[in-house]
């Protein structure tokens, strides 16, 4: 089914239809679809996807640790995170904890690694919100991240 994201900015559109594609399919563990998603997904500007996935992962999080995160809340979600995505030959541990620190804003600017490429990236957001979100859709999630994103925006 087509989502209907008119009521987003035009720049917002193609990341939340990509993103929803990218996440529904990694939910269903569907390889092709995910691949193709996420290959959407890193042809789009890279720093307002890194900004929606960030976002979108960091709204997942607050969720389901309404409590607040510890590094051990942290480790178990990468662990699960890395198991749920096993079913990806080339899931790697690191790029989801750079993606679960950049959500958290806890990157390491010394960091003199070259950052993952694009479509990594993607394909792991996806891999990783799909286990944040386990059987929920996405759509209510990303509607909340770009509502956060427009009040960060508004207040800054």
């Amino acid at each position: 089914m087509e989502q209907n994201w008119r009521h987003l900015p035009s720049p917002a559109r193609p990341i939340a239809a990509a993103a929803t594609v990218a996440v529904e399919a990694a939910q269903r563990r569907d390889e092709e679809s995910l691949a193709a998603a996420a290959g959407d997904l890193a042809a789009l500007d890279p720093g307002q996807t890194g900004l929606v996935l960030g976002t979108l992962v960091r709204v997942l999080l607050e969720d389901t640790h309404p409590d607040g995160l510890d590094g051990e809340a942290v480790r178990a979600v990468l662990e699960r995170s890395v198991r749920s995505a096993g079913w990806q030959a080339e899931v790697d541990p690191h790029v989801l904890l750079v993606l679960l620190a950049g959500a958290l804003g806890v990157i390491d600017e010394d960091d003199e690694t070259p950052p993952p490429k694009p479509d990594v990236l993607a394909r792991h957001a996806a891999l990783l919100t799909a286990e944040l979100l386990g059987p929920r859709p996405p759509r209510p999630f990303l509607d909340a991240t770009f509502t956060e994103i427009e009040r960060a925006q508004l207040n800054d």
